[in-house]
């Protein structure tokens, strides 16, 4: 509908941005931190290792000075689990609590609320060589870390994510880096399996949370992308209904309602990827109430009917994935699209907000959003990035449409705070307020400049989203 009735912004929103810990802290194996699969994946040829990254491990507090300065009111990173527990499990590394107890500090010490993400791609390597979340025993491993940062970190922070994009860590974890299908016949077997003891895992966290941390909150963080139907041909309809139940309603229908989506489990049906499901299990997931949800957002996708023929194509996290017999990807020709393929879609945003709101009816915060781009630093280090300022404002816009509509919005927070290293481009897909000085190879000074947008986004702050010229 046409806003004309406008309603402003919570007092209390939550203005911020993201990072991850494998994409920003380098410093991959010191002190103590184990390697993660991120650390021993093959990068994408052309494309940066990730051992120095940012190098937010050494810079944190320039960092943080910088988000403070910017206005955040909340900084959400994750923790990286081999920071903690080098070999997944087992001994506790000292000064892994110590450098995650400084940032939260650092964070506090500006009134910057630390959201901090338990799980972000980087499983321990250790685990991994075990079986990973295929193993049962992988539940309990994530309970006993969960625990471990709750006793050290509960006092400080208030806002906890489980697990971020579960859903694509299932969907397309092959280019994330975090998938191995050797010797498996049925990867999607595999792939359920796995996603059950995911899903299992982040409701006994959240149940544990909620024990230990009575007056904290938690919520999981899929990436959630609403899904067009190419047509209004019914059976493009049934499509995007197909695509909208395996991308983005078996995650929250479970993590919200503690059942499996009946059209997501139908899937599984059909590709004889039912997972095991012990006694008990479905007790569990009932139990996992979230207090909000947290996710990704960066467009929406489009599909069409599927008369079965062809081979399954996996995509990346936003395009060109299809299902013979479910769905297939269909180029949306009323989009624009980013300089590295992903389409743009602002009022997708609001769309995606209204049906989550709807199904849920469960307070929200955006853990993701943003632009990735080829910025330059000028002579005079400037970095003039219009079309991030652009991209930002008109997915803002929408979301106090979205408050005026009634949806609980609890804040904001893009990807990303810094310059970081994209899972599939390296560092020259640019996301950051902040620019690190560096190319893919060449590390320069590591300088950080503020970008044009950086400028904007301390006033939209200031002004809690009402200027956002």
């Amino acid at each position: 509908m046409i806003i004309t009735k406008n309603k402003k912004m919570p007092e209390n929103f939550l203005w911020g941005a993201s990072t991850s810990a494998y994409q920003v802290e380098g410093a991959n194996l010191i002190d103590g931190k184990g390697p993660s699969v991120q650390d021993v994946k093959t990068v994408p040829e052309g494309t940066s290792e990730l051992d120095v990254c940012a190098d937010f491990y050494h810079r944190y507090k320039e960092d943080i000075a910088l988000m403070a300065e910017m206005g955040f009111k909340a900084f959400r990173f994750s923790v990286a689990w081999t920071r903690i527990l080098p070999e997944g499990a087992g001994e506790i590394n000292p000064k892994g609590i110590e450098f995650y107890g400084n940032v939260i500090d650092e964070c506090l010490k500006y009134n910057i609320e630390p959201i901090v993400t338990m799980f972000h791609f980087d499983l321990p390597q250790a685990l991994e060589e075990k079986g990973g979340w295929s193993r049962r025993e992988s539940i309990d491993e994530f309970v006993t870390f969960a625990k471990i940062l709750f006793e050290n970190y509960g006092d400080r922070v208030k806002y906890w994510l489980t697990i971020n994009e579960q859903n694509m860590l299932t969907l397309v974890g092959d280019v994330l880096g975090t998938s191995n299908f050797d010797g498996v016949t049925n990867k999607y077997k595999k792939l359920y399996q796995a996603n059950h003891h995911m899903l299992l895992a982040q409701a006994k966290v959240m149940k544990l949370c909620h024990d230990m941390l009575p007056n904290a909150k938690i919520g999981p963080a899929p990436n959630i992308s609403l899904i067009y139907p190419a047509s209004c041909k019914p059976k493009d309809i049934l499509a995007a209904q197909n695509l909208n139940a395996i991308r983005n309603w078996l995650y929250l229908d479970m993590a919200v309602y503690g059942r499996y989506n009946n059209l997501a489990w139908q899937f599984l049906e059909e590709r004889d990827a039912v997972p095991h499901i012990e006694p008990g299990d479905m007790d569990i997931m009932a139990e996992g109430h979230p207090d909000f949800i947290g996710f990704n957002y960066y467009s929406t996708a489009t599909v069409e009917w599927s008369d079965g023929s062809g081979e399954a194509v996996t995509g990346n996290q936003q395009t060109g994935s299809s299902e013979p017999g479910i769905y297939k990807n269909f180029v949306n020709p009323n989009l624009l699209r980013t300089e590295f393929g992903w389409e743009i879609d602002p009022d997708g945003f609001r769309a995606t907000v209204r049906e989550m709101y709807s199904r849920y009816h469960l307070p929200m915060i955006v853990t993701e959003n943003g632009l990735g781009a080829y910025d330059k630093l000028t002579e005079d280090g400037k970095i003039h990035d219009d079309y991030r300022i652009e991209y930002l404002r008109r997915h803002i816009e929408q979301i106090k449409l979205a408050v005026s509509e009634g949806v609980e919005m609890m804040g904001y927070c893009p990807w990303s705070a810094i310059d970081l290293i994209s899972t599939h481009e390296g560092i020259v897909k640019r996301y950051g307020f902040i620019y690190v000085n560096r190319d893919e190879f060449d590390l320069k000074d590591m300088a950080r400049y503020k970008k044009d947008s950086f400028y904007w986004y301390k006033n939209v702050i200031a002004t809690n989203g009402e200027d956002l010229e």
